[in-house]
């Protein structure tokens, strides 16, 4: 793809003071109205924005752990005032796209410029679903009025059902015919789509899934939303080549500008060794998920002794398990995936039975050693990122590349959205078929980024062949763990195989589940509450042996299992996180009333990260 240096186009609001020196001298950097098309592509291009959190939401879902110390406080569900960290999607929400999308829609329907239009409210309704889910209740009625110094606060099923609406209009503009002349304006400006009209409308489709998947759990949901998002799947993606993607320049350090790579590629070093994948992602990719002794929380010794994984297993793996001389046992996706130190000089890449003996360890919440090993980078060391010498990490390997697109959503995330509806209506065959199609569909989107690395060279890239990866994906679709689930098919399943289509750049959807099934923790009513799940000192989770556990082997860290004896900071009052906070420097710099305003509990409580979003609620918010 060229290169293109792409320009934000910030609006300034004159003061009426200010107009008549405006009319007379003419601001050509600031000129009173720009061209639609030429907001596109720095619209598309700042969900960027989305990798920058994900190293703070990775960590609430136990994809990633991280010993930086701003984002370790997201590790241990609790971050104070002061900081912008975790706030990169609220940035780009409402500055970095903000008024920008607002006038490439406004200024497009005016000049009924239709598919421009339809394309800016698709993305539109996308930003805001995500923005909703990471932080609850948000400014969105008083959001882009113009002169306003404090905005009102919109409660989420406003926000949710308004998602929606932008997300129906943008498919109704898409589909009217549009007799305008674009020439390339919008195929060069479109890094998403290139300007297709009917991707864009599955694309809105798309959101209205994942916007309806958050409420499964809501007593309504067969009554009010499954039919609507059963409809909506069928008309969004149909193969992972609908996959929304936003492709990006690369050219490592010889790009003019740093930001044309990927923010986690090795050139622009933000996924450093301060992140690193967590022991429950290694777990839960290699079938090594332990058995806990349920009266002492400790793991069991294995009789065998084996060094990489000493304790014995949970006789009930969801993903996989470590029958690596059994066909179809092994997910090639772990490969891929998960870093690893092994076979740091690239040897035998089209070998399945060498690429399966690689060993993968994992780090904790806030430090890189697990309990079996220390985790290595995201590159497949124990130190940060090189891209120069004699060993070094190359442009970087799968998605953690300088030139890897960024990843929006897939059709693989649909068919497990699918899949959940069909579980809940109790319509299983059908949940049991959507979800066979996730895996697959998932396994293709993890080999289309396969970067091989050169063999016998310790200088970046993956380990292992796109052949091999296709070749033990086929076994695996036709193994015990997919296409041989048969009458062992559950809920877990589906939610499981989800968090690993979702590794690691869809953890914010990842942490919806998780926070929509209250993080497997052991409660009564509605939603946990001190005393009746939690309390200050530990938090009381669901033992794997439940049935009704969705995430096995998922404890969050006061659970009071082995490695899991830790509490929340006492301001948590016992919960772990429900939402993340506004960002401070608009928030709580200038519109502190209309945070405090907030129910049931305040913007600027201690706890304010512990209040239950309306999603989560199986009916409304207590008042």
């Amino acid at each position: 793809m060229k290169n293109k240096l792409i320009y934000i186009l910030i609006v300034f609001f004159s003061l009426s003071s200010c107009e008549e020196y405006l009319d007379v001298n003419e601001n050509i950097d600031a000129p009173a109205k720009v061209d639609g098309y030429l907001y596109l592509a720095g619209i598309t291009q700042q969900y960027q924005g989305v990798y920058w959190d994900i190293r703070a939401i990775g960590p609430l879902t136990q994809m990633m752990g991280t010993s930086s110390g701003t984002y370790g406080n997201f590790a241990n569900h609790f971050f104070a005032l002061g900081s912008d960290a975790g706030a990169e999607i609220w940035r780009m929400t409402y500055w970095n796209q903000g008024q920008n999308l607002e006038n490439l829609i406004n200024q497009s329907k005016d000049e009924e410029d239709w598919t421009l239009a339809g394309i800016g409210l698709a993305m539109k309704a996308f930003s805001w679903d995500m923005l909703t889910k990471v932080h609850g209740e948000l400014p969105m009625n008083d959001a882009f009025v113009p002169g306003l110094l404090q905005h009102d606060y919109d409660y989420q099923k406003e926000i949710y059902d308004q998602v929606r609406t932008w997300a129906y209009e943008a498919i109704e503009l898409l589909e009217r015919t549009d007799n305008q002349s674009y020439g390339t304006k919008i195929s060069d400006n479109d890094f998403i789509y290139g300007g297709n009209k009917e991707m864009w409308i599955k694309f809105a489709y798309a959101v209205i899934v994942r916007n309806l998947s958050s409420l499964t759990n809501k007593t309504d949901f067969e009554g009010t939303y499954a039919q609507e998002l059963i409809t909506a799947a069928g008309k969004s993606f149909q193969s992972p080549s609908d996959d929304a993607t936003v492709k990006i320049g690369g050219g490592s350090q010889s790009a003019p500008y740093s930001g044309f790579n990927n923010f986690w590629g090795t050139a622009r070093r933000n996924l450093n060794y301060l992140f690193f994948q967590h022991e429950y992602a290694v777990q839960v990719f290699t079938g090594t998920v332990p058995e806990y002794n349920e009266a002492t929380g400790d793991k069991i010794i294995s009789a065998g002794s084996n060094p990489y994984y000493p304790f014995k297993l949970a006789e009930k793996q969801i993903i996989t398990d470590t029958l690596l001389n059994e066909v179809g046992h092994f997910d090639p996706r772990v490969t891929v995936k998960l870093a690893t130190e092994s076979n740091p000089t690239y040897l035998d890449l089209n070998v399945a039975d060498s690429v399966k003996t690689y060993k993968y360890y994992g780090g904790s919440f806030t430090g890189s050693t697990g309990p079996i090993g220390q985790a290595p980078s995201y590159y497949g060391r124990t130190l940060s990122s090189q891209f120069s010498g004699t060993v070094h990490d190359g442009t970087g390997r799968w998605i953690y590349r300088d030139d890897a697109p960024y990843i929006l959503t897939t059709y693989a995330e649909i068919q497990f959205c699918l899949a959940e509806a069909y579980w809940k209506l109790n319509r299983t065959q059908e949940a049991y078929n959507a979800f066979k199609e996730g895996v697959r569909a998932d396994l293709q989107t993890t080999a289309r980024y396969i970067f091989t690395g050169k063999e016998g060279s310790s200088t970046g890239g993956d380990k292992v062949t796109t052949a091999v990866f296709n070749e033990l994906a086929s076994e695996y679709i036709n193994g015990p763990y997919v296409n041989g689930l048969t009458n062992n098919f559950t809920l877990s399943h589906i939610m499981m195989q989800k968090w690993v289509a979702l590794y690691p750049w869809g953890a914010p959807e990842a942490w919806v589940d998780m926070r929509k099934y209250n993080y497997d923790i052991d409660y009564t009513g509605e939603v946990p509450s001190s005393g009746n799940g939690y309390n200050q000192a530990l938090v009381d989770q669901k033992w794997d042996s439940d049935p009704s556990k969705v995430y096995k082997g998922f404890y969050l860290a006061p659970a009071e299992v082995q490695g899991r004896n830790g509490a929340y900071n006492v301001r948590n009052e016992g919960s772990p996180s429900y939402r993340l906070r506004p960002r401070f420097n608009s928030e709580y710099m200038w519109n502190l009333p209309s945070l405090e305003k907030l129910t049931p509990i305040p913007g600027t409580a201690d706890n304010y990260h512990t209040s239950i979003p309306w999603f989560v609620y199986p009916g409304d918010l207590p008042q």
